[in-house]
């Protein structure tokens, strides 16, 4: 089975086809197919083809299946004993994706 490593929004994803992961809010309608080009490493079984910093004509394909925002995080600053306290929340946008093929 092959795999690849894949960089986008800053991170780096390990990737097989069939995989589905959330990754970075991507500007695609749902259902729609992007492709990956950053292909940072490519292997199958024993032989692995690593990039500097990419690997030359590799991508992975991908399908949109939907957009949607995390669970809150809550941020929370105390002092105690000094009546200082911030309450703050977040929600990221991500999107997420179904790997349906890698081209090395």
């Amino acid at each position: 089975m092959s795999y690849a490593v894949i960089k986008t929004g800053g991170k780096q994803y390990r990737v097989q086809q069939g995989d589905v992961l959330r990754v970075e809010l991507l500007d695609a309608e749902e259902g729609a197919a992007v492709k990956f080009d950053q292909v940072l490493l490519v292997g199958e079984g024993e032989s692995i083809t690593v990039g500097a910093p990419v690997v030359a004509g590799a991508t992975v394909s991908a399908t949109v299946r939907k957009h949607g925002r995390a669970d809150k995080v809550r941020i929370i600053k105390f002092r105690r004993r000094k009546h200082y306290k911030r309450q703050q929340g977040h929600r990221q946008h991500f999107t997420e994706v179904e790997i349906t093929g890698i081209n090395a």
